[in-house]
Formats: structure tokens, sequence, C-alpha cells
């Protein structure tokens, strides 16, 4: 799993990269709020949804909560770009 550079700031010792085993996406959010708490409710919102800014990806597909993670998934969230 790749975490945003702007996230892992958020998060003193959160490195970028990390192996964390999890069924799907939530429960991966769910596995590094337990290491660094706070960490889901900045990716995640309470309805549950992944956040408008935020972009995560499982094996270069966007993902929501409900996209299941294979044991070799490479899974990236991402702050989004925008422009005009």
């Amino acid at each position: 799993m790749i975490l945003a550079d702007a996230l892992a700031r958020l998060f003193p010792g959160a490195p970028r990269l990390q192996e964390i085993e999890a069924a799907d996406v939530a429960a991966l959010l769910d596995a590094l709020d337990a290491r660094w708490p706070g960490l889901r409710d900045r990716v995640a919102d309470s309805t549950p949804r992944i956040r408008r800014h935020l972009n995560v990806f499982v094996d270069s597909q966007k993902a929501c909560l409900e996209t299941p993670i294979a044991a070799d998934s490479e899974v990236l969230i991402l702050t989004a770009m925008s422009g005009g």
C-alpha cells in the first residue's frame, strides 16, 4: 500500500509504503486507523465514502470502500488532482 505524502506527513511515523493485509478497502483503512488514529477519518467520511479530494486505487482501478483486496494487490491512496 502506498500512502499519499500529504497524509503521511499528518501522521508522524507513518511510512508511505506499507504492507497490510485486508479483505477490502474499508478493512485496510481500519488497520491503518488502528496504527495511526484519525487516519481513517482523513480518507473516508461518515456516509461512509472515500472523501472527494482523495482517490483510492486497487491494482490501478479506482476503488470504493467495498472494493476487495487480494493478497498481491497494490493499493494507492492519493490526493485527487484538480484544475481549471
